[in-house]
C-alpha cells in the first residue's frame, strides 16, 4: 500500500555508490504474466483481500554480495497460500530487470567520470526544480485565466459497481511557497469489499500524469511536478483504502475513472472509456494478460483517434502470430467499432470489437468497466456507448456476461469485447 499497488509488476532498485557514497538508485518495473492469487494472471475479479492477488513483495533482497538469490527467491514465490504458477519464468523476468538495472548503472558510471557525482546530483535536482516551475506556471495560468474558460474545478463519475469518484481543483495562496494547487477527492466513496480500492500511490500517480500532459514545457515525467499540488484524500476510502483490501482493480480500473475526473475538472479535453478491459487466461502451464483499447477522447478543436491506447491503458497489445503461436487461442476478430465513439461538437474516438477462441479449457477473468454506466460528455457533448462482454458457446448461442466475471472456458468457446466509449465534447450543434 506505500509502494503503489498490486499488480503482477515487480519493481528491481539497484543503488549506486561513488567512493562510498550512495548517489543515486536505478530502478526497473516489470509486469510479471503471473505472481500467484487464485486466478493465473493474477488479476481475479472474485479477491476480496490482497493475499487472493498473489505474492506481496514489500522489501526483499535479490542479490546478496554479487550473489543472486535464486534458492530464496523460489521460495518466496512458492511459499504463499496461492503460490506463483511459474517461479522459474518470475526468476527469468528478474534476472532481466538485474540486467536492466545494470545498464542503467553502467550509464551513470559514465555520466559521474565525464561531469562528477556533484554536478550529476545537482542535475537530478534540476530536471524536479524545473518540473516544479512548469507546474507552476500552470497553476498561475488556472488563476489567471481559467485556461480560456474550460476549468470546471469539479466533476465527479459513477461506476458500474455503485461507487462515485469526486474531484474538487482550486488554487490556493499559502503565505510562503507562492499558489498551489489543491486537489480535494472529499466525496468519493467509501473503502469496498471488492478489489476496486486505489492505494493512495495510484491517484497520487493519476495527478502526475494528468498535470504532466498539461503543462506546456516538455519535461521528463518526475517527483518535481507534485511540489506544489496538495492531494487531499478522504480515509478509508476507494481512493486511501486499509490493508488487507483487494486492490488489483483500483491500479487498472479505478485509476481511469480518477484520470476521467481530473480531465473532466480541467474542462480541456473529453473523458476516456474509463476502463482498460482487462482479459486474462491460462491455467499451470499458460498465463496471459491484456488490456484492450478504446477511442481516444475528443477536445476543442479535435475529434478523438478510433483504437488508440490511451492513459493508463498505453501499453502495445501483443501481435495476433505471436498470440496464436504461445498460447492456444485463436484471434478471431479485432476491428474497429464504427461509429460507436460519443458524438457531440468534437466526437470520441470509436471503439473496437476482439474476439478469441480457446482451443483448450483455460480460466478466464474480466476486469472492466462501463457496461452498465455509459461515460458522460463533457461541456454538452453526448454519452459514449456502453461496452459489452459476450461469452459464445460452442452451439454458437451469445451469453452477455458482467463487467467483472470469472469462468471455466471450454474449447471451441469465445470471448467477445466490445469496449465502451469516451463521451463527445461540446453541444451538436455548436457553431
Amino acid at each position: 500500500y506505500e509502494g503503489g499497488t498490486h499488480l503482477p509488476d515487480i519493481t528491481v532498485v539497484t543503488p549506486l555508490f561513488h567512493e562510498g557514497t550512495l548517489t543515486a538508485f536505478v530502478a526497473s518495473r516489470g509486469h510479471h504474466a503471473d505472481i500467484g492469487g487464485i486466478a493465473p494472471g493474477s488479476m481475479s475479479p472474485s479477491a476480496t483481500s490482497i493475499t487472493e492477488e498473489g505474492i506481496l513483495i514489500s522489501c526483499f533482497q535479490l542479490v546478496d554480495q554479487g550473489r543472486f538469490c535464486e534458492a530464496e527467491t523460489k521460495t518466496l514465490l512458492t511459499d504463499h497460500p496461492h503460490p506463483a504458477r511459474n517461479p522459474e519464468q518470475n526468476i527469468a523476468d528478474l534476472k532481466a530487470q538485474l540486467a536492466a538495472n545494470a545498464k542503467g548503472i553502467a550509464e551513470l558510471q559514465k555520466t559521474i567520470r565525464q561531469f562528477t557525482r556533484p554536478v550529476l546530483t545537482a542535475y537530478m535536482g534540476f530536471v524536479q526544480d524545473q518540473a516544479e516551475n512548469a507546474v507552476r506556471a500552470l497553476i498561475r495560468e488556472i488563476k489567471n485565466t481559467r485556461l480560456d474558460d474550460m476549468f470546471e474545478g469539479e466533476f465527479e463519475q459513477t461506476t458500474d459497481q455503485g461507487t462515485t469518484v469526486k474531484v474538487a481543483i482550486w488554487v490556493t495562496e499559502p503565505p510562503s511557497d507562492g499558489d498551489r494547487l489543491a486537489i480535494d477527492f472529499t466525496g468519493t466513496s467509501a473503502q469496498t469489499a471488492d478489489n476496486f480500492n486505489a492505494p493512495e500511490p495510484v491517484t497520487r500517480a493519476a495527478v502526475l500524469y494528468v498535470l504532466r500532459t498539461l503543462v506546456k514545457d516538455k519535461i521528463p515525467m518526475n517527483a518535481g511536478c507534485l511540489r506544489p499540488v496538495d492531494i487531499i484524500l478522504p480515509a478509508e476510502s476507494l481512493l486511501a483504502p486499509v490493508s488487507p483490501a483487494a486492490v488489483v482493480a483500483g491500479n487498472v480500473e479505478t485509476s481511469q475513472v480518477v484520470t476521467n475526473c481530473l480531465y473532466g475538472a480541467f474542462g480541456c479535453l473529453g473523458l476516456a472509456q474509463g476502463t482498460m478491459n482487462n482479459l486474462t487466461f491460462g491455467d499451470e502451464t499458460y498465463q496471459y494478460y491484456e488490456t484492450i483499447c478504446s477511442g481516444a477522447p475528443a477536445g476543442p478543436g479535435f475529434n478523438g483517434i478510433a483504437a488508440i491506447h490511451t492513459h493508463m491503458t498505453n501499453s502495445r497489445l501483443t501481435d495476433p502470430e505471436i498470440l496464436e503461436t504461445r498460447y492456444p487461442v485463436i484471434l478471431r476478430e479485432f476491428m474497429i467499432d464504427e461509429n460507436s465513439g460519443g458524438t457531440g461538437q468534437w466526437h470520441a474516438g470509436d471503439g473496437l470489437r476482439r474476439t478469441i477462441e480457446f482451443c483448450q479449457p483455460l480460466n478466464m477473468a474480466i476486469l472492466s468497466g462501463y457496461r452498465k454506466i455509459a461515460i458522460s460528455g463533457v461541456k454538452g457533448g453526448d454519452a459514449g456507448r456502453l461496452g459489452r462482454n459476450i461469452l459464445t458457446t460452442v452451439e454458437n448461442q451469445p451469453i452477455t456476461l458482467t463487467s467483472c466475471t470469472e469462468r471455466s472456458m471450454n474449447a471451441g468457446e469465445r470471448i467477445t469485447i466490445i469496449t465502451p466509449t469516451g463521451g463527445g465534447y461540446g453541444p451538436k450543434n455548436a457553431q
